[in-house]
């Protein structure tokens, strides 16, 4: 005998295959809550340490920058002091007045040149100061996010390494089980998993209540579930409705 599609299958093997669907998905929900937030605190301390890297370098650089210019400004100190001592001694050897003033008035400038240069290298002496406290705070800062990282990635692998045979088994199962499930199911039952936070697409009837939402669920609705003739949903949830005995339908 020929096997049946998804497109020939009775209503309760389709039941039955949206059960199994949420068996595993339900299954894998638990790894993930397992798992928790941490591939997304690792993902947030990769981009916090890769901002910070890249802000300590800034800062690095810009520190270097800093001392090139107090080395130009010292530079220019000793040009302009080796200038003076040029034009001190010509101001012996002078002839005239006029000489006189002009090379008095060279001593002046560069006097004045080294006033500036001195101001200009306190200024940046400080600039690097402040860099130099940021740089210290952003690297101390570096230093515990890696730390924090490492314990995080440390815990994630080991619970990879703990789930990931069951895991995979599961993602196979969950794939063999989507493709028996029309596509127009399938569609509800995954809007109807993203609605709600536990997941629940398909839930049976319990003490006269829906599984999903705990509304109590009228006898002749009772009845309909099990003779699994038509899909029925929760009329408060909305929720796929199933009765406990589905497992004993063959597929």
């Amino acid at each position: 005998m020929a096997a049946k599609t998804k497109d020939t299958l009775t209503v309760g093997q389709k039941l039955k295959a949206l059960s199994q669907l949420q068996e595993v998905d339900s299954r894998l929900d638990e790894f993930s809550v397992l798992k928790g937030e941490l591939p997304m605190e690792v993902e947030d301390l990769e981009d916090e340490i890769e901002g910070l890297q890249t802000r300590i370098g800034n800062i690095e650089l810009s520190i270097a920058e800093q001392k090139d210019e107090v080395a130009r400004h010292q530079a220019n100190i000793t040009e302009a002091q080796s200038l003076i001592v040029r034009y001190q001694k010509q101001l012996e050897d002078v002839k005239n007045n006029r000489e006189f003033e002009a090379l008095s008035k060279e001593v002046e400038l560069q006097g004045l040149e080294i006033q500036l240069s001195e101001k200009r290298i306190r200024e940046t002496n400080n600039i690097v100061k402040n860099k130099e406290a940021t740089l210290e705070v952003s690297s101390e800062r570096l230093v515990v996010k890696e730390k924090d990282l490492q314990n995080k990635k440390v815990e994630l692998e080991k619970i990879i390494a703990d789930t990931e045979k069951e895991e995979a088994k599961l993602l196979r199962k969950q794939a063999r089980a989507r493709k028996k499930i029309e596509e127009r199911f399938l569609k509800a039952y995954d809007k109807i998993r993203g609605t709600y936070r536990n997941g629940l697409a398909v839930v049976t009837v319990e003490r006269d209540a829906c599984g999903g939402c705990f509304n109590r669920i009228p006898p002749q609705v009772q009845v309909e579930i099990t003779h699994r003739k038509k899909v029925l949903l929760c009329e408060h949830c909305g929720r796929v409705l199933i009765d406990e005995l589905i497992d004993e339908v063959e597929m």
